[in-house]
């Protein structure tokens, strides 16, 4: 059941997660050197980047795995 709360948590901070690129792009545009997009391309982005860092994030998060067969 935890698993499942976490995941329903994690959809509201998909929406705040792309809000906040949205925004942070439009800040630092003229430094960074990018144009200002709007919050439908944020979402692409930020749904690219989960997709990306997700299983990344898990395997570290998951720590080491224990081999089968092996006694100590």
């Amino acid at each position: 059941m935890d698993s499942f709360a976490r995941l329903v948590s994690a959809g509201p901070l998909f929406f705040v997660s792309a809000w906040l690129l949205m925004i942070f792009a439009g800040i630092v545009h003229s430094d960074v050197g990018v144009h200002p997009f709007g919050y439908i391309t944020s979402l692409v982005v930020t749904i690219g980047l989960w997709l990306v860092l997700a299983p990344a994030i898990g395997a570290v998060a998951g720590g080491p795995s224990k081999k089968s067969g092996t006694k100590s």
